[in-house]
């Protein structure tokens, strides 16, 4: 079975982190340079990963302030 690519795993363990109520509606995600020193990628990996979790529908990026775990339905 292939290796999912860095920013997929990312993706899906912030995903899990959603998920179990780790990081609950309104709580804001590290920083991208938390992100790169914690699990050791790329500015480019962290940024992918937010990005299919914002098009996804788990996160919002709010301009100036960070990227904050989004209300679900």
């Amino acid at each position: 079975m292939p290796v999912k690519p860095k920013w997929q795993q990312l993706a899906d363990q912030i995903r899990g982190q959603i998920e179990s109520g780790e990081l609950a509606p309104g709580d804001q995600l590290p920083s991208t340079m938390q992100l790169k020193t914690e699990h050791g990628v790329s500015t480019t990996v962290v940024r992918q990963a937010i990005l299919v979790l914002q098009t996804q529908g788990w996160v919002q990026g709010v301009h100036g302030l960070g990227v904050f775990v989004a209300e679900r339905e």
